[in-house]
């Protein structure tokens, strides 16, 4: 019989009390044979209640508190997987140390600890790397700049060695290859950009390297870096390679200045004798182009005489031919209105002469003296 038929049967589900005969005993329980009543289902259930506070360790009714903050508890935790990534971050979510995915700006929400925690880099901050030199506060020194021979001295293409300082300003361009694909971002970034530095250096001379070169060479610097840099997959993205000194050897700087005022001195002079022969060239070939301008008039102005001269001896010539005493005897007064018109004369008429006496002009004679 199952424990619910024996209730309804107000039989005792727990069988016969002792000393009993079969459930029937006194009220006391003495065993006189008096039937014994059965528990009531309320009341089982308030002792369930009862032993259920006891293991809780409070009284009765004090089990919802211990609920609520249990409840309160496991809110916390997951509200904790709420994250924010700020404007210059990305946000890495790693699930047990494995990479997930990549978030940007925003709220986002992961799973909390220790399921998957967030890193968030700083994208947008633009790092620097010092390379042939370390500045005062790295250096231990109240001021000054400290030199690194081993990563500043360099051959140059001539074979001489120059000293090379420099500085290479980057960002992180992707953050999961930045954090999980190197280990030292830093001696990364300096190693890539020694190395492309070395090589560049090798293929200019060092007048180059000191003087109008510097900027081809950091752009060239820049590129070979960056190709190393990506051929590691650091996720990083260079901005800027910046020269800060590029000198000589500290050894052999002095005769190297010494060498560089002569070549000044060479290039002044040879300054001053272009612009002399920009001065002198220009004028004598002005010079030579206005003798041979003239010359052409002078050449075109006698073949135009000669020319019309024939003309008019031609003219002069058929008119000669067709009248010949007519033409010598205007020939002949052209001629001596030519001859006359250049000498002082006196005029005398036959009829009227004969009483004039000849003199000489001795006053005019003094004064054509005097003007010639």
């Amino acid at each position: 019989m199952s424990f619910k038929d024996k209730i309804l049967n107000n039989q005792s589900p727990w069988g016969s009390p002792p000393g009993g005969d079969g459930g029937r005993g006194s009220p006391s329980g003495n065993g006189s044979g008096s039937r014994q009543d059965p528990p009531n289902l309320d009341d089982l259930i308030k002792n369930f209640q009862k032993t259920i506070n006891k293991f809780s360790g409070g009284k009765s009714g004090s089990s919802r508190p211990l609920f609520v903050g249990l409840i309160i508890i496991a809110l916390l935790y997951v509200a904790s997987g709420l994250y924010r990534v700020l404007p210059d971050e990305q946000g890495v979510v790693l699930r047990f140390g494995k990479y997930i995915n990549t978030t940007q700006p925003g709220l986002h929400y992961h799973f909390p600890t220790p399921f998957e925690r967030v890193l968030t880099p700083k994208v947008t901050k633009v790092n620097r790397v010092d390379v042939g030199f370390r500045p005062a506060s790295d250096t231990g020194r109240s001021s000054g700049v400290g030199n690194v021979p081993e990563e500043s001295l360099m051959l140059t293409g001539d074979e001489n060695i120059v000293d090379i300082n420099y500085s290479v300003f980057w960002v992180i361009k992707d953050a999961q290859k930045f954090l999980f694909n190197i280990q030292s971002p830093v001696e990364t970034v300096k190693a890539a950009s020694e190395t492309a530095m070395r090589e560049v250096i090798a293929k200019n001379r060092i007048q180059s390297i000191l003087t109008e070169g510097r900027s081809k060479i950091e752009v060239e610097v820049q590129e070979i870096a960056q190709l190393i840099l990506d051929e590691y997959g650091s996720g990083i993205q260079l901005t800027q390679v910046q020269t800060q000194q590029a000198d000589p050897p500290e050894q052999v700087i002095d005769a190297f200045r010494d060498v560089q005022a002569a070549r000044a001195d060479r290039e002044r002079s040879k300054n001053e004798a272009e612009a002399y022969a920009n001065d002198v060239i220009p004028r004598a070939r002005g010079e030579a182009e206005q003798v041979l301008q003239q010359a052409e008039a002078y050449k075109k102005e006698v073949v135009a005489k000669a020319e019309g001269e024939a003309s008019r001896f031609l003219a002069i010539y058929n008119e000669y031919k067709s009248a010949k005493q007519v033409t010598q005897e205007r020939m002949y007064l052209e001629t001596m209105e030519k001859v006359l018109a250049d000498i002082d004369k006196v005029i005398i008429d036959k009829e009227s002469g004969s009483g004039v006496v000849p003199y000489l002009p001795l006053p005019e004679l003094k004064k054509k003296g005097s003007n010639n």
